[in-house]
């Protein structure tokens, strides 16, 4: 996954008609560090997206726009709206992350 470090370098990959997928994390969060464990295998499965990662500790406001109260997240944009929104309850296991995806395609 790509960091992502600005606003500005957000607003401009999400205004693409590309789907990105934007995984919204803190470095202190266990669940996060979880989601790492597993996100590989599926981001290399479903290519279909741009994958990017955000933290939300650098950039809250961000996080506030998109309605982001838990993480990790996983947020899917597609010229410059939010199509999809995976909640940080819903997203602990390889299992529910693509399902999710699986229902974006």
């Amino acid at each position: 996954m790509k960091p992502i470090t600005t606003v500005e370098q957000f607003n401009e990959l999400i205004s693409t008609d590309q789907k990105v997928l934007v995984k919204f994390y803190a470095g202190w969060c266990p669940d996060c560090t979880r989601m790492n464990m597993f996100i590989d295998p599926i981001i290399e499965e479903y290519t279909q997206f741009d994958w990017y990662e955000l933290n939300r500790d650098e950039l809250p406001e961000l996080a506030e726009k998109y309605d982001v109260m838990g993480i990790p997240s996983l947020l899917i944009f597609q010229n410059g709206e939010k199509l999809a929104h995976l909640h940080s309850a819903n997203a602990k296991s390889p299992e529910q992350v693509t399902d999710f995806l699986k229902t974006q395609i």
